[in-house]
């Protein structure tokens, strides 16, 4: 990175009331004007209204231990069992949740032309609940299942009756849900546990989106960088930009010369290459942007 010339950063904070100042409606309102077309990168910040945690505190740091690894996952039973565990008891609040102002926002943006095709590292599914279409999945989506020895999809929602039918001693276990399906759960029986097997072929099932320690498919990461060369400009809403299959994309454009700008509140990894930046709620912000935009 140190070879990389960065742009000129503009922070501007905001305070805690949902409203938001005008000066910086003003500077997101022309950054979107000059540069029509966006190259919009959602990250978990963008659900946190929709009552999905957030990975990372301000500081772009884990809140509590990282999710579990592609590797960990495959390695043993007893990491299968506590993710299925986890899982089963997470998941609902994933599957009830509802798009909220943000979801809304982006999709009334790109009916308006300003995003062709929105990109996301998120896998809840609430961008094309909320009417977005082109929607880029770089991490997958937590609705499906994979068997990974015949290759067969399931709906998540066919193998959440079944966890629930093979382990009715958790049915009525709550835990302090975490991001993406998963809860803090450390539960004492754990090696009871009936992990869910492939109806077809009895083999081994994999939620459908990418596990740390995982590579992002390369269609996709494909898909992305062609929407990133016709678009004008990068807008990243709700993501810190911690992990490389979100930030590449800053870098891809810096390396363009194409200006990029952040919704965020707290740090993001690209900071130093931001031409603006609003530490700003999502909601309020997009919601905010689309109505001045609906007025042009």
């Amino acid at each position: 990175m140190t070879d990389l010339q960065p742009l000129p950063t503009e922070s501007i904070t905001l305070t805690d009331t949902p409203s938001i100042a005008t000066h910086t409606l003003d500077d997101l309102h022309d950054f979107v004007r000059r540069y029509p077309r966006l190259f919009v990168l959602t990250g978990a910040g963008i659900s946190t209204d929709s009552g999905i945690p957030g990975y990372r505190d301000d500081n772009g740091d884990w809140k509590r231990s990282p999710p579990i690894t592609l590797q960990e996952f495959l390695g043993t039973e007893a990491m299968r069992r506590r993710y299925w565990a986890r899982s089963m008891v997470g998941w609902p609040v994933v599957a009830q949740a509802q798009p909220n102002a943000a979801h809304t926002a982006l999709a009334r943006l790109q009916t308006a032309g300003h995003v062709p095709t929105l990109i996301t590292q998120n896998v809840d599914g609430l961008h094309q609940r909320a009417g977005s279409h082109d929607v880029i999945e770089l991490h997958g989506g937590i609705g499906g299942v994979t068997c990974l020895d015949c290759g067969m999809q399931h709906a998540r929602a066919t193998i959440q009756r079944t966890l629930e039918a093979d382990n009715p001693a958790l049915l009525d276990v709550t835990a302090e849900t975490a991001a993406d399906g998963d809860a803090h759960l450390e539960w004492h029986a754990l090696e009871t546990f009936r992990v869910p097997a492939c109806s077809n072929c009895g083999g081994l099932l994999k939620p459908a989106v990418v596990f740390f320690g995982e590579s992002v498919p390369r269609e996709r990461v494909e898909a992305a960088s062609h929407a990133l060369d016709a678009a004008d400009a990068v807008l990243v809403v709700g993501s810190s930009l911690m992990v490389y299959s979100g930030y590449r994309f800053c870098v891809w454009a810096q390396k363009q010369g194409k200006p990029v700008a952040a919704i965020n509140l707290g740090r993001t990894r690209a900071d130093p290459m931001l031409s603006l930046k609003l530490a700003a709620p999502c909601a309020d912000t997009l919601t905010a942007l689309a109505g001045r935009l609906a007025l042009d």
